[in-house]
């Protein structure tokens, strides 16, 4: 990628960021995030399409370190440790992700809520909670378990769950979810 076009990308996932932090989703559009980051609007949108495209390639950027995690050997939720281990600790890391960015949580279900099954982040993390609980339980239809288990990071359940109990206490309630679902074969 050329700088410039670089420093541009920067430049839109940060206004992007600033407008849903200080103003949340309903006020972001391709207008203001281009205003904002100081480029124009047709290079916002032949960069990321629409507000869609926005809000994924920021969810993205936040769960790189959490993707590399998954698949490196010297990361305690990395290969080469054992499936219900590697799940609790990705659900717990993705529980800290949600708590550090639940504007931004909140803002991408909306956007892609047409099929938010077929968003590539989620559709990357589906895949990789099926392959531990299939791993960890093949009795189980692994496919299902992920997508119970993903749903419990909806925006607004996790708003809520924080406002009453914070950060603990929704990963309590996921290991606990966890837990009863994989419980013994």
């Amino acid at each position: 990628m050329r700088s410039d076009a670089a420093r541009n990308r920067d430049a839109i996932l940060r206004a992007t960021e600033r407008l849903l932090a200080d103003h949340g989703a309903e006020h972001v559009s391709l207008d203001r995030v281009a205003a904002a980051a100081g480029v124009g609007k047709g290079t916002v949108f032949r960069r990321f399409g629409s507000r869609t495209g926005l809000f994924q390639e920021l969810l993205t950027e936040r769960a790189e370190s959490l993707a590399a995690a998954i698949e490196s050997a010297d990361s305690h939720l990395g290969p080469g440790h054992p499936p219900a281990s590697r799940l609790l600790g990705f659900l717990d890391e993705l529980a800290g992700l949600a708590e550090r960015n639940l504007a931004l949580f909140a803002a991408h279900e909306r956007a892609c809520a047409d099929d938010k099954y077929a968003d590539p982040t989620y559709v990357r993390w589906h895949a990789h909670v099926t392959g531990l609980v299939a791993e960890a339980r093949p009795d189980l239809d692994a496919g299902f378990v992920a997508h119970l288990l993903l749903g419990c990071f909806d925006a607004d359940l996790v708003g809520r769950i924080l406002a009453d109990g914070g950060l603990p206490r929704l990963r309590s309630s996921i290991r606990g979810a966890t837990a009863a679902l994989l419980g013994p074969a």
